[in-house]
């Protein structure tokens, strides 16, 4: 029995466009359905209505998927996103992942075999484009938040990460350093190859060439942050400002640079980026990027449930714009002479 995908190789069009002929769609023009038509006669393809009325059921349930529960952000994400749904009369299933595929997969084979009516997943490190295919195949919507997996069938939403830490390192720059260090991520996602490039484009937009040997990677964790900073500091010519990946690497690195003996802001210039809670109850409080993760989470949400109630315009990709939200950490009060 050939399949929805072999007649759509064989009529030169979508997996999509072959099930909205079959379901009788006047969004197809008359030219590609009678093509559509033809292919399906001639194969011998067999349409199971029956199946797909059960297809077409809603469950008025979704699947909200992170890659870790316990980073305030992710947590502030999934209530933007939940409080939306559950307006709309979803009930939300919750995981996360912490990085692996394999629990990945579990879960969003258990997603399948629930008929979710969507999901929203900020997908793990190393996750393919042929993870999201089952969906695609099922009529299954999925709105990918902070990683994008494939932009170009799936919708994504996520705040502009690499203008942000442009943003932040440009700040840096303003206040009158030039040797600017940047403490990454090693998980490597859409986001920190994103806001890797906003690094080096505030360098080089500000005729610094890019220094490697003031650039570390570690697991957004403070004691990893701790020790990558201390290496940073060790450098016979350290860094006097760092740009982090994040609000979580950030305070990492300013509780090094206490424990050296070194005061943040003053010693070491220190901006974070996500606005986490925390960032603001810091002493001293941490400059950083604000990118309203819950604005992130209602953004992805809505547009779930737009494509749940049937919308078929193009993937949209939502870049929501980034802010510098000043406070103590990056020295900008002190208005001292950077050495």
């Amino acid at each position: 029995m050939p399949t929805l995908t072999d007649i759509a190789k064989l009529a030169g069009v979508s997996r999509s466009t072959v099930s909205l002929v079959l379901r009788e769609s006047p969004l197809v023009a008359e030219a590609t359905r009678e093509r559509v038509l033809s292919m399906l006669e001639s194969s011998g393809y067999v349409y199971n209505r029956h199946a797909a009325n059960l297809r077409s059921v809603r469950t008025d349930t979704v699947g909200l998927i992170v890659s870790d529960f316990t980073n305030p952000y992710y947590a502030e994400l999934l209530a933007g996103a939940e409080s939306v749904l559950e307006d709309a009369g979803r009930v939300s299933f919750l995981t996360h992942t912490e990085e692996s595929l394999p629990r990945q997969e579990r879960f969003l084979r258990r997603m399948l075999e629930q008929r979710v009516d969507g999901v929203v997943i900020s997908a793990a490190s190393g996750t393919g484009v042929a993870a999201l295919q089952p969906f695609q195949d099922a009529g299954i919507p999925v709105v990918q938040v902070l990683r994008a997996i494939d932009a170009e069938r799936f919708d994504y939403v996520s705040g502009d990460n690499r203008l942000g830490l442009r943003y932040a390192t440009e700040h840096l720059i303003d206040l009158g350093h030039r040797r600017v260090g940047y403490l990454g991520t090693s998980v490597k996602t859409s986001v920190s190859h994103d806001r890797r490039l906003g690094y080096a484009d505030a360098l080089l937009g500000r005729g610094i060439e890019p220094d490697a040997e003031l650039m570390r990677e570690c697991l957004p964790v403070w004691s990893e942050a701790k020790a990558a900073t201390l290496s940073l500091l060790a450098l016979p010519e350290p860094p006097t400002a760092l740009a982090c990946f994040n609000d979580l690497i950030a305070l990492g690195a300013m509780l090094a640079v206490s424990e050296s003996g070194r005061q943040p802001g003053r010693d070491l210039a220190v901006v974070g980026f996500d606005d986490i809670q925390l960032a603001s109850a810091w002493r001293p409080g941490l400059t950083t990027i604000a990118v309203r993760p819950r604005e992130i989470g209602r953004e992805a949400g809505n547009l779930l449930l737009e494509r749940i109630n049937g919308s078929t315009r193009s993937p949209q990709s939502v870049l929501l714009p980034p802010r510098l939200v000043i406070r103590e950490s990056c020295g900008a009060s002190l208005r001292h002479e950077v050495p």
